[in-house]
């Protein structure tokens, strides 16, 4: 196997480092792409914030990223690096890298695991700077060392056996999302245009079906504060940890035992997530503990808007959430829609956990690929 000393600088085509200002956000438009949003080797671009046409133009002056590019987190968290596949059209929020390799010198693919690899990793962020949260140089990202990379043919045939994880792990999240859809589609028919079975026999005074009734969420779901827990602090197992931007690691204890609802308190104001298992919320979110929640309040809180505008700082005051109405089923019809939801949600699951399952595999190949351990 024939191999060569490079620097990252050296194999890229260019290396642009993302506009240091906030972009104007809205629910429509070309994806902005933040260091959340950054995982390791593929974008993941659920929630992803959205901005318009004028934006994304001022956004990419610099490069306009394309299919094979990789984006870099510099912290939030440093090192991640991820490729964008399929035409993905975005732009590159704050504390991103955009990284164009050059093909004739190394493929793509195999420079994003590559630089996923512990070895890299090590190198890269030996010289992360920050106390409270760690981010990398430009310098020292130009300036990586990439010890040993092998011919390109070696590079496409290990790339081929990552991508195949990756592939499969992006598969299951077309059919999470579909599976999501086809719920929320469903909640929406039932509860928000009040076409649920039997509506037309029904009467509905001032916007509330007879039966129904208008509470306020602190009455049904009291929220409860998550606890901090620090990055360097997490041992990484088997019990997720949920920040507002969702699932940011791992830890060896559950806080709260499933299943559980996450409501974003920071950061991510008004996101929500479901938990089947025990879970470990940080504290930039609220939690409700099991004996209060229900698929249909899930459903409920993901179609509530959280956002005050009455408010000077970013984030979602207890007693404002606490304050919100939300309409109550009658007992009969909730029952009936738990009935139809809750396969779904199982085959969320299932299909979650494999993919959990995927990405560990792949994590364990990975560096005995890039240190030759496994020839391919």
């Amino acid at each position: 196997m024939s191999k060569r000393l490079a620097t990252l600088d050296g194999v890229c085509e260019f290396i642009v480092d993302c506009l240091h200002a906030t972009a104007p956000i809205q629910d429509e438009g070309y994806p902005m792409v933040r260091t959340p949003n950054i995982g390791r080797g593929r974008l993941n671009l659920e929630g992803v914030y959205r901005v318009s046409l004028e934006t994304y133009e001022k956004w990419t002056r610099r490069a306009v990223p394309q299919t094979g590019d990789l984006v870099l987190a510099r912290e939030a968290p440093a090192g991640n690096v991820a490729i964008i596949k399929g035409g993905q059209q975005v732009c590159l929020g704050q504390r991103t890298v955009h990284l164009r390799p050059d093909p004739t010198q190394v493929d793509p693919d195999f420079l994003c695991y590559f630089l996923l690899a512990p070895k890299q990793q090590g190198v890269l962020l030996a010289g992360a700077t920050g106390v409270t949260a760690k981010h990398v140089n430009m310098k020292d990202i130009r300036r990586l060392p990439l010890n040993e990379l092998p011919t390109l043919e070696v590079q496409q045939r290990t790339a081929a056996v990552l991508s195949a994880y990756d592939d499969l792990i992006e598969n299951n999240r077309r059919r999470i999302r579909l599976l999501e859809a086809a719920a929320r589609q469903l909640y929406q028919e039932w509860f928000v245009r009040l076409r649920f079975p039997g509506h037309e026999h029904v009467a509905v005074v001032d916007g509330v079906p007879e039966g129904w009734e208008k509470v306020t969420l602190g009455e049904v779901a009291p929220f409860k504060y998550g606890k901090a827990l620090k990055e360097d602090d997490r041992v990484p197992g088997q019990y997720p940890v949920y920040g507002s931007s969702g699932v940011i690691g791992t830890h060896e204890s559950a806080l709260i035992e499933g299943p559980g609802i996450i409501v974003g308190r920071k950061g991510n104001v008004g996101s929500v997530y479901w938990s089947d298992d025990a879970f470990y919320p940080i504290d930039t979110v609220y939690y409700i503990e099991a004996e209060n929640v229900s698929l249909y309040l899930y459903y409920i809180l993901y179609h509530t808007n959280f956002i005050s505008t009455d408010v000077a700082v970013p984030g979602l005051n207890r007693d404002y959430a606490h304050s919100r109405k939300v309409q109550i089923a009658d007992p009969a019809l909730l029952q009936k829609f738990e009935s139809i939801v809750a396969p779904i949600h199982a085959q969320l699951s299932v299909l979650r956990r494999h993919n959990t399952r995927l990405s560990k595999a792949r994590d364990l190949v990975l560096p005995k690929l890039m240190n030759g351990e496994l020839q391919v």
